[in-house]
């Protein structure tokens, strides 16, 4: 048994797997007990008027809550129409840009279009114009040569 001036150590039981102690406080530890009432306070006796006043001012609490929740719910739907249009307006503005490269490529194609058909078209005069001559040399040896 070990002692001090607050508490008191006594061993119990010595087993194999371990020991077990009992801790005895002092009287200087056990006096902090005392400090706590064992009955709850007496309730002062309150007014009509006290609680009339103390169940305004929670109204009002709950009022200005209330207020301020739906502040917030307004701010909130306010952010998501900003939100909202904003994505409209890229959207709107990606819609253009896109409707322009296309009517752009378009318009290249088209140019690109009429170019090689009127390179084909001259490429094929040239060749009449060469199947005309071999036929005025063939028409002209044929005709010599009768």
């Amino acid at each position: 048994m070990a002692t001090s001036e607050d508490f008191l150590i006594k061993e119990l039981d010595k087993r194999a797997s371990g020991q077990a102690f009992e801790v005895i406080l002092g009287a200087g530890v056990s006096d902090v007990k005392g400090e706590f009432p064992l009955s709850a306070p007496k309730k002062k006796d309150v007014s009509l008027e006290e609680i009339q006043k103390k169940m305004d001012a929670a109204e009002e609490r709950r009022k200005k809550h209330e207020a301020d929740v739906l502040k917030h719910l307004a701010d909130e739907r306010e952010h998501e129409k900003e939100v909202l249009q904003k994505a409209m307006e890229e959207n709107n503005n990606f819609s253009k840009m896109a409707e322009e490269r296309l009517n752009q490529k378009m318009e290249a194609n088209k140019e690109n279009r009429t170019a090689l058909k009127a390179a084909m078209s001259e490429k094929f005069k040239e060749k009449d114009k060469k199947f005309e001559e071999v036929r005025k040399n063939k028409e002209t040896k044929d005709g010599s040569e009768d």
